[in-house]
Parts: C-alpha cells; structure tokens; sequence
C-alpha cells in the first residue's frame, strides 16, 4: 500500500491541495453570507428563501464534498511512506488545526439550520468574529507543514 501512495503522491498532494481550496472558499464565505442573511434580511421574505437556497448550496455542494475529499486525500499523505515525521511538533499542531476547522465546519452547518427553523439568535458582530477561526487556523495549518517546527 505505501509504495503505491508514494508511486501516486504529487497526483494525491495535488488533490488534496485543490480540495483545502474549495473547503477554505466554503468556511470563509458561508459566515459571510450568515452576517448579511442576519443584518438586511427580513425573515420569511423571498430574499430569506434566496439567502437559505445559497447556503444550503454551498454546504452541501461545495463545502461538504471539499471537506470530505480534503480528509481522503489527507489521510492519503498521512499514510505515505516518509511523509511524516511524528517525532516533530507540526503534524500534531496541524491535526489539531484540522480537528479545529472540521468543528467549525459542522457548527456552520448547525447555524444554517437556525436559520431554516427562523430560530437563529446570534448577531452580525458574533458571524463576523466566528469568521476570524478559519484564517487563523489556516495559518496554523500552513506555518505548521512549511516551517515544520
């Protein structure tokens, strides 16, 4: 099996690389449209249904998929021979980070929820600093596979 992760590593890396691209567009945009869906919109309006159409879409169009193909093929780097060095700090760092951006991923999805039951509670203010945790896992993440500390 590793031999053949390692024959099939820069088209897996590949994969993986464009996959974190499309799950990373998915968690910066979807807070987004939560801050606007809160602020201008008027529950039950026909803007509401467009707003709730959005991002069902990009949930589970985009940012499911990416999420899911991001941890395959992640997996796949990880179990490649020579890849990781588990004796060093950053792929513990980065599984956290990882972790970290997968519970933010599913607490979108549970606000997109309130949103369908016209029950959501929080503010523009608070999507708008949820939407700070991807970009500084992201940094966590990248530091953490460049720098390899």
């Amino acid at each position: 099996m590793g031999g053949y992760l390692a024959e099939w590593y820069p088209w897996i890396k590949s994969m993986h690389v464009v996959s974190v691209l499309a799950w990373m567009a998915g968690l910066f945009y979807l807070p987004r449209l939560f801050v606007y869906h809160v602020e201008v919109v008027e529950t039950g309006s026909g803007t509401d249904e467009l707003f709730q159409t959005m991002e069902r879409r990009l949930l589970q169009a985009i940012m499911n998929p990416a999420m899911i193909s991001t941890w395959i093929f992640g997996l796949a780097l990880v179990f490649t021979p020579g890849i990781v060095d588990w004796s060093a700090v950053w792929p513990w760092l980065k599984g956290a980070a990882i972790l970290a951006m997968t519970w933010f991923h599913m607490w979108l999805g549970g606000r997109r929820k309130d949103f369908v039951a016209a029950s959501n509670t929080r503010s523009g203010r608070s999507y708008r600093m949820m939407n700070e945790l991807p970009t500084v896992l992201m940094l966590v993440i990248v530091f953490s596979v460049i720098v390899k500390f």
